[in-house]
């Protein structure tokens, strides 16, 4: 059996010349800058955030002092009454201790860059809103989405 071989088909080839007018100039180059916080924003804030931690040590202070003038004994009505106080107590402590947290976390975002941004949306938070809740983790657009998340998951 014989094999055949293929060769390739000669092709003409020709040279054509075309000018191109009304070239346009390439358009510039658009970089994007992430926005940052001002440093003077993010000062503002840690000063408001420390000034609000202390502020919250002095309140669990006072309540801590509040409930070790309860005097104890009495009859049940001031037995009772001595419970309510201590209950109304814990559940302030339990507040303030969760602020603090919160507190403490911004400071440590302050510390680590990570300060101002969104959990949720990962963008910077409004300008507004650090200045008003500087401990906050989440923008309005963030809030908004956990809130629907939360709802739908609820129970």
């Amino acid at each position: 059996m014989a094999k055949a071989t293929v060769e390739p088909k000669a092709t003409k080839t020709t040279k054509s010349t075309a000018t191109v007018t009304n070239l346009k100039p390439a358009a510039p180059k658009v970089e994007f800058q992430v926005p940052k916080l001002t440093e003077a924003l993010v000062t503002e804030c840690r000063d408001k955030l420390l000034t609000t931690k202390a502020d919250l040590l002095n309140r669990v202070k006072e309540a801590r002092g509040k409930l070790d003038q309860v005097e104890r004994g009495g009859d049940e009505a001031d037995q009772t009454m001595r419970i309510l106080a201590e209950q109304e107590v814990m559940s302030q402590t339990d507040r303030l201790r969760s602020q603090l947290l919160e507190i403490e976390s911004a400071l440590g975002r302050i510390e680590n860059g990570s300060y101002g941004f969104c959990e949720e949306t990962e963008e910077i938070i409004e300008t507004e809103r650090l200045r008003a809740i500087p401990w906050t983790r989440l923008s309005i657009e963030g809030a908004e989405i956990r809130e629907s998340v939360d709802k739908r998951y609820a129970r």
